[in-house]
């Protein structure tokens, strides 16, 4: 009997069981940061998107505040938006397929949740 086919010991499922719930949180946490700040965004598209083109705003720009117009920054506020939907997105089938694998994972190791 070779040492690959051992069956991992109670200790080393719960390590790795625990390695799944953190990663899942991890990636729920990060998931809900990046749609407070793709609202935060909206709201600022929103509130500047009626305005003149060549009304003068300010924007941070690397800790800076720096004067710019409409038109100039609309656009970079739409890219940063489509960006960060993209990415949200992608962190989204990330933690479906972590949650499958660790459901499957649960499933092979006999590990049912107890409610109180």
């Amino acid at each position: 009997m070779s040492s690959s086919s051992k069956k991992p010991s109670e200790a080393e499922i719960t390590q790795q069981y625990n390695k799944y719930k953190n990663e899942l949180q991890q990636l729920a946490q990060k998931v809900g940061e990046l749609e407070s700040e793709v609202e935060e965004h909206k709201l600022v598209i929103d509130s500047i998107s009626p305005l003149e083109p060549d009304r003068k705003c300010f924007r941070m720009v690397g800790g800076v505040l720096v004067e710019r117009t409409v038109k100039e920054v609309l656009p970079a506020l739409q890219t940063n938006y489509n960006g960060i939907q993209q990415v949200i997105q992608s962190l989204l089938q990330s933690y479906k397929r972590k949650e499958q694998e660790f459901q499957e994972f649960q499933k092979k190791h006999n590990i049912q949740m107890v409610t109180k």
